[in-house]
């Protein structure tokens, strides 16, 4: 309930980060509130630390915040106007999941410690300091491997974390196991990291006490938004998101006294939002979407009046962005001519796509289609094992004939020229906006041999150049199916690499066998279903730690580089004594 999901560590949305986030989170309500200038964070063999130079907790109220439900400061708006913690409840969740817990309350030369053991108190003291130091709260804790299985912290996941702390909070210097993180400039610090030289024109911002944005557009497909409130980043975005982006169509529109179509304005854009709100109303416990409906006018209003204030500041970026439209729009009028070929032909073929076994709930259902997928598979013989494992209520099945066509550097009107994209592209329902997009997540399905990942390229390549907001969204995932099966006539393991495969066969002992799986459809229907089951599905989300790496990475890999690929792949390529055959 309170910290979405467990996970091993390998999802940026695991449970183990928002354990790290709502210790941090504490620390940036003191900075928020005038105190404390400095977080000290160390992660080390999964045990974390967190020392903030705030006021620290009262002393006598140190086993109560990290204990008792309904405690903390945070329950009062004069005290925490514009909190991101979880309202008396963050440190006792991370209390709760921990197999130690840790925290100390400096307090002028006073201090309080506390130790729990998986939620319980084991030792309590209070006194005077030896030595003079800073106010402020320590927190030290090792998440429960009975409850999270065996996990790490990916640093890349909690680097990235480190870094939207700075962004949101200039001033402010984050400390990741020594090594310094500090943004002056705020917003426009994480576009100017995110995107490239690409930009058309020197990226553009607005704030004030209440709202900050930045934004700049390049010639890459699509739309790619940072959004957060309160300092929580909001993967899934809400109301103020939405807002901004109606209010940035409305301030375009009124300063060159026209009526561009919302696409024409936005295709191409890259944006970040940060909004205050006293009281933020998220739609899960997790704060990936916020829900208040009551702030749509101020920030479409402010939105407004602040992109015309830049645009009028900035002549030359206003006439770019003009001519940015004006591309767009000619595209898009180009691009109508293309997709009306495609729909009659589309139509002559089947109201249905043929390709697609569709499931019977989907995102717009509502909590019936929260957990909707579809998989794109490689041929029938996949697509077969999975249509009789699957649920067809939440799971759906797009075959691919084999490998698609390589879509790096062709124009958008190509994919209508393409009847397999085309048809993939209807069957998620992201032709007009992915925002339409009908499952929760797309999880990619091939067989783990070398044709298998050359089409998972293929189609990564695909989203990435024309549906990019897809992946950083984090709706596209890799299905890893087991690469063993080891058994005897007692038991069946499934194991997912060769050091499970080396346990099991010891476990096993001399006389079980041992099967490869090259394919999906070598996988009988049967046992099949479990490897696509929600309990034990094994999904790994495609993530992306810098939108300015993509063209590079799909330039080198997809580009028409061949003599440079050709030589990194010899320099890298395994002898055979090195592959598993």
């Amino acid at each position: 309930m309170y910290i979405g999901r467990l996970g091993d560590g390998t999802n940026q949305n695991d449970g183990i980060y928002v354990l790290l986030k709502e210790v941090i989170d504490n620390s940036i309500d003191e900075y928020i509130m005038g105190f404390g200038s400095r977080i000290d964070i160390e992660v080390k063999d999964n045990r974390v630390k967190v020392r903030d130079f705030g006021r620290g907790i009262p002393l006598g109220k140190v086993v109560d915040c990290v204990s008792q439900i309904n405690t903390g400061a945070k329950y009062n708006d004069d005290v925490f106007q514009f909190s991101v913690g979880m309202n008396g409840v963050g440190t006792k969740a991370v209390n709760a999941l921990s197999s130690y817990f840790r925290v100390v309350s400096v307090r002028d030369g006073q201090c309080a410690e506390a130790v729990f053991e998986k939620g319980k108190l084991v030792s309590q003291k209070q006194g005077t300091l030896k030595q003079k130091t800073h106010n402020g709260t320590y927190f030290e804790f090792v998440p429960d491997t009975d409850v999270f299985g065996k996990y790490d912290y990916n640093m890349e996941f909690v680097e990235r974390r480190i870094w939207n702390y700075a962004y949101l909070n200039s001033g402010l210097t984050l400390y990741l196991n020594g090594t310094a993180y500090k943004s002056d400039n705020g917003l426009l610090d994480l576009l100017a990291k995110e995107i490239d030289t690409e930009c058309l024109y020197p990226i553009g911002s607005y704030s004030s006490d209440h709202l900050k944005f930045a934004f700049t557009h390049s010639n890459a497909y699509g739309e790619n938004y940072f959004s957060f409130v309160n300092g929580q980043y909001t993967a899934d975005g809400g109301t103020h998101l939405s807002a901004f982006k109606e209010g940035f169509v409305k301030g375009i529109n009124d300063f060159y006294g026209t009526s561009y179509k919302s696409e024409d304005i936005r295709e191409g854009i890259t944006a970040a939002v940060l909004v205050k709100v006293k009281d933020p109303v998220f739609e899960s416990q997790t704060k990936n979407k916020l829900g208040n409906t009551d702030i749509r006018q101020w920030i479409m209003g402010e939105t407004q009046s602040g992109l015309d204030d830049w645009l009028h500041h900035n002549p030359e970026a206003a006439k770019k962005i003009q001519e940015k439209i004006q591309a767009n729009e000619k595209l898009r009028t180009e691009l109508s001519a293309v997709k009306k070929e495609a729909k009659e032909a589309a139509r002559k073929i089947s109201i249905r796509i043929p390709k697609l076994k569709d499931c019977r709930y989907h995102v717009q259902d509502g909590p019936k289609g929260e957990e909707s997928m579809i998989f794109i598979t490689e041929g029938n013989s996949a697509s077969g094992t999975m249509t009789h494992s699957r649920n067809a209520d939440y799971q759906a099945i797009f075959s691919l004939r084999g490998k698609p066509e390589n879509m790096y550097g062709k124009k958008q009107s190509e994919i209508y020229k393409n009847d397999e994209l085309y048809q993939l592209m209807m069957a998620l329902g992201i032709e007009q906006d992915v925002g339409n997009l009908k499952y929760s997540k797309i999880v990619i399905a091939t067989d783990a041999d070398n044709d298998g990942f050359h089409i998972r390229n293929l189609v990564m390549t695909f989203f990435l150049g024309y549906f990019e907001e897809l992946v950083t969204s984090g709706r596209v995932y890799i299905l890893e199916t087991p690469l063993f099966r080891v058994r005897n006539k007692k038991e069946n393991v499934y194991c997912y690499s060769e050091e499970e495969r080396d346990k099991a066969q010891s476990r096993l002992g001399a006389s079980c066998e041992t099967t490869r799986f090259k394919g999906l459809g070598e996988i009988s229907p049967g046992e099949f279903k479990d490897f696509i089951a929600p309990e034990t599905i094994h999904l790994t989300p495609v993530e992306i730690s810098q939108l300015k790496m993509v063209p590079k990475l799909l330039g080198f890999y997809m580009g028409k580089n061949t003599p440079e690929r050709r030589s990194f792949i010899e320099k890298h390529l395994l002898g055979n004594a090195d592959i598993d055959a």
